[in-house]
């Protein structure tokens, strides 16, 4: 796929989505979508989404059930201007916004429930905010909010804020009970139920619980999990109360690169298997030795709680308080490969064999075999915030001012390393007559660590709006933020403090914005704003010396955006035009590994759409070109971002009919996406792929909805990343291979 290629694809979405555009305002439709977001917004107050003067996407709970996500993070496929690697499984995906630099993780990302912060920050190693949070029936919204004036409210966060909302009780009492089973033997129960409790209090109480050999088949249970959700809202003359839990124990296989030069190494393929889950590993500097089990994966353990105080106050004062607690376990185990596969021959004792550990079968030298480590991570986390807003319209001009505070803390176990060579297919068991394999302290360095960290930050924010004519309306917002660190590490795990950090930074984000309204259903936008994202626990770790020599760590973020707005009775358009820079951005390739400082510059735009006709036809339509350059670094300059492509695209037509009196509906996804390079050195070229995934849905009685959903029906073997441990070794990781679910729900 080049560039011509590119440019003609999204030339031509565009065209025909401003087409239909022109064709539905011809139309003339009188109603209005009133749909309502909170994102962006002081305290959560909430704001029309054709009024907001930013780019933000929303998802129903219909739409979320078609796009049949297998992850949080696989959700934001859908959000233009985001490009997700989500095929490492449940946990651990890596999410790009706008170009952004990133080697991983989700450093500009960050979760909302209920308009809260589930953990204020973005990503630690190991742990980005995806990983702690599980899609069921309880959800009736996402909210995907880029730029705009995300610096300034919330937690600050510059890059992308994604807000999802649970769903509430109603006076009527209804819910859904659902089976899905699959291909890869899931078996999966979610039930949700909603009513009234009494006079103006309501509830929502749902989740699932869940089994499968996983996508990639280990041999055994490799996913597993539960989740229980507590929704309560107590409406009040002038205002309402609301009050949530969300207690989570799901945990996943932790998929990495696999080789991509062995015959029988595809998509399907997993390191993990039921003869080498079980493992000793021998940690710090006397060589503990420790039992693990690898099957545990990544997962969360814990809870997110939290709620709301909305009151309407004298002399028409508004206020909103949101807060929430963030308790539990992000654990991680994982076989990382180590470097390239090679001929047992080229590492056995004996130059010629070896022996599996387990099966105690005799492996000649043409076996394949690689190296991996056994990883891992150990993290307890906690994290409680807290948003606070008045505000009032006071004709002409609405001011709102807020407070923000959180507390954040991590502890940390590690033991990175643990090398020895498996068999690749099989039994893909460790192998003896390798010495490094059985060695105490192996041939390979490992990192060690146990370390602690607590992080406050206290935000005062203020955001003004003027409507300087019936169509143009101004806004500005200042934020003034202190953030302090507290962290110390033994790296060795010898009881001896290696690195010890007390930090604070008080930094002033800003953001400046025009909307025009070009009639009751159309509009353009304008904004500019400069945002930070500041340190946490593993910046400082990872750039110690940085930070020792004079670095205040802090990434400061400076965008522009100018977007066309159109909502009418059965088509809306979004399309927005970007640019930033993001200046101290580090990047470490492995724990422990030197880190490069650099600056990012990008530019592109984002296409989103959807067009609804009476038909039962509706397409829905997101793009994203972009333009990325590295332009400083020590060696990097004038490079593309890492691992970002300059384009993709995905079109998800549907189609509603009756069929023998029975409501069904059939539904695709067509996903295309460009080259990118795997590294910011620009020498690891990961090539570009389309994928496809079908759907229908058929309802043969009132209550009754079957649903079939087909990912990757082609079977596509595109590649997500290389190995970013190891820019040399043929790894890479793929998108997952065709599945199949199958649904069964009774809704009353």
């Amino acid at each position: 796929m080049n560039n011509r290629y590119a440019y003609t694809l999204l030339a031509s979405a565009i065209a025909f989505a401003i087409n239909i555009e022109a064709q539905a305002a011809e139309q003339k439709a009188q109603d209005k979508v009133e749909t309502i977001i909170v994102s962006g917004t002081p305290g959560g107050s909430g704001v029309r989404k054709v009024d907001a003067a930013f780019a933000v996407t929303n998802l129903d709970a219909i739409k979320i059930d078609r796009l049949a996500p297998k992850s949080t993070a696989d959700l934001f496929k859908a959000v233009p201007g985001v490009w997700v690697e989500s095929s490492g499984g449940e946990s651990g995906a890596n999410v790009f916004v706008r170009g952004f630099p990133g080697g991983g993780d989700a450093p500009f990302l960050t979760v909302s429930l209920q308009g809260s912060p589930i953990y204020p920050a973005p990503t630690l190693s190991f742990l980005e905010n995806s990983s702690i949070f599980r899609l069921d029936e309880t959800i009736s919204m996402m909210e995907a909010l880029r730029g705009g004036p995300n610096p300034v409210v919330s937690n600050g966060q510059p890059g992308l804020t994604t807000n999802f909302q649970l769903k509430r009780g109603s006076e009527e009492t209804e819910g859904t009970f659902k089976y899905t089973t699959s291909d890869y033997g899931l078996q999966r129960v979610d039930a949700v139920v909603s009513g009234e409790l009494s006079k103006d209090f309501y509830y929502m109480v749902g989740g699932y619980v869940k089994r499968s050999d996983g996508i990639r088949d280990a041999g055994f249970t490799s996913e597993k999990g539960n989740q229980f959700t507590i929704n309560l809202t107590k409406v009040l003359d002038k205002g309402e109360i609301n009050l949530y839990t969300r207690q989570t124990d799901d945990t996943g296989a932790w998929y990495l690169p696999t080789p991509l030069n062995v015959a029988g190494v595809d998509a399907e393929y997993t390191q993990l298997s039921g003869y080498n889950r079980q493992a000793v590993i021998y940690a710090g500097q006397g060589g503990q030795a420790m039992e693990i089990d690898l099957g545990d994966g990544r997962g969360w353990d814990g809870h997110v709680s939290g709620g709301s105080i909305k009151l309407d106050l004298a002399n028409d004062w508004q206020f909103v308080d949101r807060f929430s607690l963030t308790q539990g376990a992000a654990n991680t185990y994982g076989l990382v490969p180590a470097g390239a596969a090679t001929n047992l021959a080229s590492v056995a004792d004996n130059g010629s064999s070896a022996t599996g550990a387990i099966t105690g079968t005799e492996y000649d030298g043409n076996t394949s075999v690689q190296k991996f480590g056994r990883w891992v991570v150990l993290k307890d986390i906690d994290a409680f915030t807290n948003d606070l807003a008045f505000s009032k319209d006071f004709g002409q001009v609405k001011s709102a001012f807020g407070v923000y505070s959180a507390t954040t803390s991590a502890k940390d176990w590690w033991s990175l390393g643990n090398a020895a060579y498996h068999v690749l297919g099989g039994s893909k068991e460790m192998l003896t007559g390798i010495a490094c394999n059985s060695a105490v302290e192996g041939c390979d360095f490992n990192y060690d660590i146990n370390s602690t960290g607590d992080a406050k930050t206290l935000a005062f924010y203020t955001t003004h709006s003027y409507r300087a004519t019936e169509q143009l309306t101004l806004d500005l917002g200042l934020r003034s933020e202190k953030h302090e660190v507290s962290y110390s590490v033994d790296e060795g795990l010898d009881g001896i403090i290696t690195k010890s950090v007390d930090y604070d930074a008080r930094k002033t984000s800003w953001t400046l914005g025009a909307d025009y309204k070009l009639n009751d259903h159309s509009g353009v936008f304008a904004r500019v704003n400069k945002g930070y994202k500041m340190p946490y626990f593993d910046d400082f770790r990872d750039n110690f010396g940085a930070y020792t020599g004079g670095q205040n760590l802090i990434k400061e973020v400076t965008q522009a955006e100018v977007g066309y707005k159109f909502m009418g009775s059965n088509t809306d358009l979004f399309a927005t035009l970007f640019t930033n820079e993001v200046k101290g951005d580090t990047f470490v390739r492995r724990p422990g590994a030197p880190a490069e400082i650099l600056t990012n510059e990008a530019k592109g735009i984002e296409l989103d759409y959807n067009y609804n006709h009476e038909s039962g036809l509706a397409v829905n339509l997101n793009a994203t070109w972009q333009k990325t350059e590295i332009t400083e670094s020590p060696g990097n300059e004038g490079n593309e971002s890492q691992r970002q492509p300059s384009w993709q695209i995905r079109v998800t037509p549907s189609y509603e009919f009756e069929v023998a009196g029975m409501f069904a509906s059939v539904y695709g996804t067509l996903s295309a996406v460009d080259d990118r390079f795997g590294n910011n050195e620009n020498t690891v070229v990961l090539e570009g792929y389309e994928k496809l995934d079908l759907g229908m849905t058929l309802e043969p009685t009132e209550g009754i909805k079957l649903q079939l959903a087909i990912d990757n029906l082609t079977d596509e073997q595109g590649i997500t990343e290389g190995d970013p441990r190891n820019d040399d070794a043929p790894n890479g990781r793929y998108i997952m291979p065709r599945s199949i679910k199958f649904s069964v729900a009774y809704n009353f």
